[in-house]
């Protein structure tokens, strides 16, 4: 039989590829050591890996494992091979694949920093900012305070999350979650059951200057300071506690979040208050705020009326801060009463207070009532006649 001759070409053709940094490889333990393991790799030779590049997990003899080569051809005729950055790579391949479908997956917050909760997934270490979590897990603070931020966060290590991926490159290392999104859907549902008018029922989550925050079944609402009490409202703090179970009224929905309204719950003090003032009349009111253009007085425990800086002199240039202090007690006219838009007018110009007694002025805040007493007038005793 005639031999044949095979071309360098045909020879290397007919060999194995050879194996570069970065490739994935397999084979199987061929010996244990105290600070490496042995691994043949076949037809690409013997591979070895440092104990620290092992990973977690126990080995023996004739385990058949996957790892990243790191250095194909050392000096010594062996490769250098890593089990470590083998699972990072694969962690990194089924992150990709997640984000790419949009799945929602269910991790722990291994530590927490002000800026938001550490989670790793598929042996990748990512982030999960503050402002990427669910209505019911947001630390609502008071002032913004940073140790208290992360004292609600930590509270959160450990607990189980479902996220979804927001942003994921291997390249820049990194891996940012979201819990919002990963429960936009759900939120979407309940949302579509809700409407205008409706009455529901939520936890507190954070008082702050301008209103509260409530949680309705997952779902962030806004009290606005406006919409807490028929009462003038300085401090919300007064009036809701954190973890307080509140029923409120849905005045608006916008996109994922409910604006909602505490006093709507009751009716309206002001249009049962208003009706014992009459236009023309002279009232007692206590000034409540003093700006450029005007004071504001409480009439009422529910009714506020304003007086303008053109009502109050015909001088032009009054200085309302001269004119008024605060928490002082004067009376004035009643110019206008707009029922429609809970409105009214003062004047304190206007008031000739000697032609009117004092006690035909209306003071609800003392709760008093107008006097119906007559004035008498004492007559002159006779004079007895001189005889």
């Amino acid at each position: 039989m005639a031999e044949t001759s095979l071309t360098m070409d045909e020879l290397l053709a007919k060999s194995p590829p050879q194996i570069k940094a970065g490739d994935m490889v397999e084979g199987a333990v061929m010996s244990v050591k105290k600070h490496e393991v042995w691994i043949d790799l076949g037809a690409n030779g013997i591979g070895v890996i440092s104990r620290r590049e092992v990973g977690g997990g126990d080995m023996k003899e004739g385990d058949s494992i996957t790892s990243s080569v790191i250095e194909p051809d050392l000096e010594e005729g062996y490769s250098l091979l890593s089990m470590k950055k083998a699972s990072k790579e694969r962690g990194w391949g089924e992150l990709d694949r997640v984000f790419a479908e949009q799945e929602i997956v269910e991790a722990t917050a291994y530590s927490a920093n002000r800026g938001g909760l550490l989670i790793e997934l598929e042996g990748i270490r990512g982030f999960l900012p503050v402002s990427q979590l669910s209505a019911e897990n947001y630390p609502r603070v008071s002032d913004a305070d940073k140790d208290e931020i992360l004292t609600k966060l930590n509270s959160l290590v450990g607990k189980p999350l479902r996220l979804r991926i927001l942003d994921v490159s291997r390249k820049d290392n990194k891996l940012i979650f979201s819990e919002k999104e990963a429960i936009r859907d759900d939120v979407q549902a309940r949302l579509s059951g809700l409407k205008v008018g409706d009455v529901v029922e939520g936890m507190v989550t954070g008082v702050i200057d301008f209103g509260a925050f409530i949680n309705v079944d997952g779902i962030e609402g806004l009290v606005h300071i406006s919409e807490i009490s028929w009462e003038r409202v300085e401090n919300p703090r007064k009036y809701v506690k954190i973890g307080e179970r509140v029923k409120a009224k849905i005045i608006a929905i916008d996109k994922d979040r409910l604006s909602l309204s505490i006093k709507q719950m009751s009716e309206d003090p002001w249009l049962s208050e208003v009706k014992q003032f009459k236009k023309g009349e002279v009232v007692a009111g206590k000034i409540t705020r003093i700006t450029p253009f005007g004071a504001f007085v409480q009439l009422s425990p529910a009714v506020e009326a304003l007086v303008h800086v053109s009502e109050m002199s015909d001088d032009d240039g009054v200085d309302p801060e001269k004119l008024f202090k605060l928490n002082e007690t004067k009376n004035f006219k009643v110019l206008e009463i707009d029922t429609e838009n809970r409105k009214i007018a003062l004047s304190l110009k206007d008031l000739k207070a000697k032609s009117l007694p004092l006690s035909s002025s209306k003071s609800l805040l003392r709760g008093s009532k107008p006097s119906t007493a007559k004035a008498t007038k004492a007559k002159p005793k006779a004079k007895k006649a001189i005889t």
